[in-house]
């Protein structure tokens, strides 16, 4: 019965989606020979540990502003969401630009060709059954350190990422609190009046002629 209930619902899905891809007119952008060849470079060069930390800057520079210029909330959930927000992208950016750089070295370990003198552990995730050149060997390893990064941070997220994370809050918060602890102690500091300071400032002078005689 469920099948039968499903189904239906999957065909009319797919002839929905079917129709909205159609009526969507097609797109064509012209690009020159530069942009095309910069395009392959940062397929070429730009990994998934740079594109990792790519992410996590232009994060930084853009969601904490976002947070201390939201209207709807007053000034101190600004500032906490702020250290909140910072503290989140430094810890998540640091440990997956780490991760991620770890997993590729360790699927490069293990991606040796096999041959005389090679140890079989070193094989472990080497295609034997197909024939790869050199540079489509380097993305097979990028994309299974990657896979591997993936899996890994699964643990990491709860183990490293959480902890971090509160612990980088808690002291951009401390750090907020302690300088406008600082910056009021500094405006209610009592001031001597203008006859207070000049009587002193006359005094002074008499004990320095004093010590001189």
């Amino acid at each position: 019965m469920t099948m039968i209930g499903i189904n239906p619902l999957r065909t009319v899905a797919k002839k929905t989606v079917n129709r909205i891809v159609k009526a969507i007119p097609p797109v064509k952008f012209k690009t020159n020979g530069k942009m095309t060849n910069a395009v392959k470079w940062v397929g070429q060069h730009i990994s998934s540990p740079e594109n990792r930390l790519i992410l996590g800057v232009t994060a930084l520079m853009s969601q904490p502003f976002i947070d201390l210029h939201n209207r709807h909330v007053d000034e101190r959930t600004k500032e906490v969401s702020a250290a909140r927000t910072v503290a989140k992208i430094i810890a998540g950016t640091t440990t997956g630009v780490i991760v991620r750089y770890a997993c590729i070295a360790a699927a490069n370990a293990f991606t040796h060709k096999p041959g005389p003198g090679v140890k079989k552990l070193s094989t472990l995730f080497y295609p034997i059954n197909s024939k790869i050149t050199t540079k489509k060997l380097n993305k097979y390893i990028n994309f299974m350190g990657t896979a591997l990064s993936l899996g890994v941070m699964m643990f990491t997220n709860f183990l490293i990422d959480a902890p971090l994370t509160k612990f980088l809050t808690n002291k951009f918060i401390s750090n907020i609190d302690n300088k406008k602890a600082l910056k009021n102690k500094s405006i209610n500091l009592p001031r001597k009046s203008l006859d207070e300071f000049i009587k002193s400032s006359a005094n002074n002078v008499k004990g320095v002629n004093n010590d001189k005689c």
